[in-house]
């Protein structure tokens, strides 16, 4: 089985995550699903009330007994969820954006939590492991979803293993099959964190029309914008190039105005309250999502050129981590056994 040193340290099987798509996108039954696979599933739920987080971590638990993780965006309000999660002792707590919140962490390894970071730069990465965190994810910039850097995959995790070492390191951005995974573990990463790939699986929230867009676009079809910037203005994300986004891309600084008279181009319910989506709001399509689609932020990172179908994301798993071993015990061995022939 593929194993690495984060696997034990985490209790988890696999080097296998899922990464915390919002605001809901990666809910219980995706989370679950990854984690009973032998992974580490992380819930997105930033906007939940600490009473439907409560439920939502229930049910995880009532699917698998494996470790799971529960993901906050620090520069929005998430002190009550973060308290939340370490009464629940969630295994795992994850961060993202702002910066590492050394007094919550303090308290969640008191209560026996691992806590995850992710950043997008060498100089975050050490902040952050000098905070305290158990695990950094090294985010490169062909992610779907909100961006950290400027830095490719390829060049950020080997610096970033360089540099905090002995702290673990994951990659994400631009992992979408085993070979991926096989590569970000001989960059020295200790894990492969995959967002795009388990957005396109059965158990993802996402609307089945951006299951469908994710699916059917190419390594070319994304585009690194701020043009979704209501509520969260001048924050990079990478989005699918819909006719909408191709439209006012030109124009992007339009979408971090918020300004008062922007329609409204779709409705959707989140956390139990249905919410209307005003244009240029970063909220992309969900399950219950209606509307112009095409005008939501269908956000996804440039490995959607590797995503070919929707599956189970347990079936996902298992194939990338089987995939992954095999490259490495057999395609990588005949190479250096070849060349010592």
């Amino acid at each position: 089985m593929l194993r690495t040193p984060l696997c034990s340290l985490l209790g988890i099987d696999v080097p296998i995550f899922s990464a915390p798509m919002g605001p809901d996108i990666t809910g219980p039954d995706l989370v679950a699903a990854v984690s009973g696979a032998g992974g580490l599933g992380i819930l997105q739920s930033q906007l939940s009330p600490p009473p439907l987080l409560r439920e939502q971590i229930a049910r995880i638990r009532s699917r698998t007994q494996k470790p799971f993780g529960v993901n906050f965006l620090l520069q929005f309000p998430s002190d009550d969820g973060i308290a939340t999660c370490i009464e629940e002792r969630v295994p795992v707590l994850s961060f993202f954006r702002g910066e590492p919140p050394t007094a919550a962490i303090e308290r969640a390894h008191a209560a026996g939590l691992k806590v995850v970071y992710q950043v997008g730069s060498v100089a975050a990465a050490a902040r952050a492991a000098r905070a305290g965190v158990d695990v950094v994810i090294a985010q490169g910039v062909e992610a779907g979803g909100h961006l950290a850097g400027e830095v490719s995959t390829l060049v950020l995790v080997p610096r970033v293993v360089e540099a905090i070492a002995p702290v673990p390191v994951a990659a994400a951005g631009g992992i979408g099959d085993a070979r991926g995974v096989a590569a970000v573990l001989a960059l020295g990463a200790q894990a492969a964190v995959l967002g795009t790939r388990f957005l396109a699986s059965a158990e993802s929230h996402a609307h089945p029309r951006y299951k469908e867009r994710v699916v059917d676009a190419t390594e070319e079809d994304t585009v690194k914008t701020t043009l979704f910037g209501r509520g969260w203005p001048n924050a990079p994300h990478r989005a699918i190039r819909t006719r909408f986004v191709e439209e006012w891309l030109a124009s992007e600084a339009r979408g971090n105005e918020s300004r008062p008279d922007e329609p409204v181009v779709g409705e959707s319910e989140i956390s139990g309250m249905r919410v209307p989506i005003v244009r240029f709001t970063g909220l992309p399509p969900n399950a219950r999502a209606t509307g112009d689609l095409e005008a939501m932020g269908m956000l996804a990172g440039q490995s959607a050129g590797l995503v070919r179908d929707v599956r189970p994301a347990g079936e996902i798993v298992r194939d990338l981590a089987a995939g992954a071993e095999r490259i490495i015990a057999r395609e990588l061995l005949a190479l250096t056994l070849g060349s010592g022939g």
